[in-house]
């Protein structure tokens, strides 16, 4: 099968590289053309347009930055798609976004498979962040040996739809988190503790969490350097709470988090990293969390 990928941002590159490096034959676009040039440099095979890749190849991934972006990236692929092909998103869409999708795609007899991801982009360029898939059981099991290299776990989480959800919930949680962890090693730098120990010791603990462990380390290190940024969180917030109305299910946490990033892309920018959130707690106290010894960014 010859795969498209189309959105080889900080972590479509990533997910891309990782079909090139397994030996899949595999066509690149982006409206960059410095991300194609990786890409073609480890491998991939370059087109001039968006129409001429839809033409080419047999199933299509893509990974971008909003709903309005994946929609727009379908329009103008649909047309040129062989019939009986598959898209396969690997974007954070809400649920209504995938299903309205999916039927843009079936009337022009495309099947689509949702496959959002998470773990982190570090995970990611080592093949290894986790893969959420929703979707028809049989596109699933076509496209697994894909889904294979670009993920360590990876879970069908049943039709249409349901990787939305739980790939929100796992967003809600990380954004929780670490507004919570910025907060615990403010804690523990007022209180006169030694960061570094501090850390560990958290990370040992009953206490600790993934993003913890993780963007915690970015956070001591004053990079910050997550690759995810403010606006996206935001997103994935409001997609949460938009389910939170919908399932009748109160948010109160992730509420005043979505109210957090609102004060954090005010004084930031939403370009920022999403890590920076720390930095509003760092600013009004005049307190900076740093400690030696960790990295600018995940390995």
């Amino acid at each position: 099968m010859r795969y498209g990928y189309v959105g080889l941002g900080n972590l479509g590159g990533h997910l891309a590289a990782s079909l090139l490096r397994a030996g899949f034959d595999v066509t690149v676009w982006d409206r960059d053309p410095a991300a194609v040039d990786r890409l073609c440099g480890k491998g991939g095979d370059r087109v001039g347009s968006l129409e001429e890749l839809a033409q080419q190849v047999d199933h299509v991934f893509t990974c971008l930055p909003s709903p309005q972006a994946s929609e727009t990236v379908l329009a103008q692929m649909l047309p040129f798609m062989k019939p009986g092909s598959s898209w396969i998103e690997n974007s954070t869409l809400g649920r209504d976004d995938v299903l309205r999708l999916a039927g843009l795609a079936r009337s022009a007899g495309v099947r689509m498979m949702e496959a959002p991801v998470t773990g982190g982009v570090h995970l990611a360029a080592k093949g290894e962040i986790t893969v959420l898939a929703g979707g028809d059981r049989d596109l699933y099991d076509l496209h697994f040996p894909a889904l294979e290299v670009i993920g360590g776990k990876i879970f069908h989480m049943g039709p249409l739809g349901s990787a939305a959800v739980i790939k929100v919930i796992t967003n809600m949680l990380a954004f929780i988190h670490l507004v919570a962890d910025g907060e615990a090693l403010m804690l523990a730098k007022r209180g006169g503790l030694d960061l570094k120990t501090a850390w560990e010791a958290i990370a040992a603990s009953s206490g600790s969490s993934f993003v913890h462990e993780t963007e915690g380390q970015l956070i001591l290190n004053g990079s910050y350097d997550v690759g995810f940024s403010m606006d996206l969180a935001l997103k994935d917030l409001g997609f949460a709470i938009g389910f939170g109305r919908e399932f009748g299910v109160p948010l109160d946490l992730a509420s005043q988090v979505n109210q957090t990033f609102l004060r954090g892309r005010a004084a930031f920018g939403g370009q920022a990293q999403s890590t920076q959130i720390v930095k509003l707690l760092e600013e009004l106290l005049a307190t900076d969390l740093r400690a030696e010894g960790f990295p600018d960014r995940l390995e």
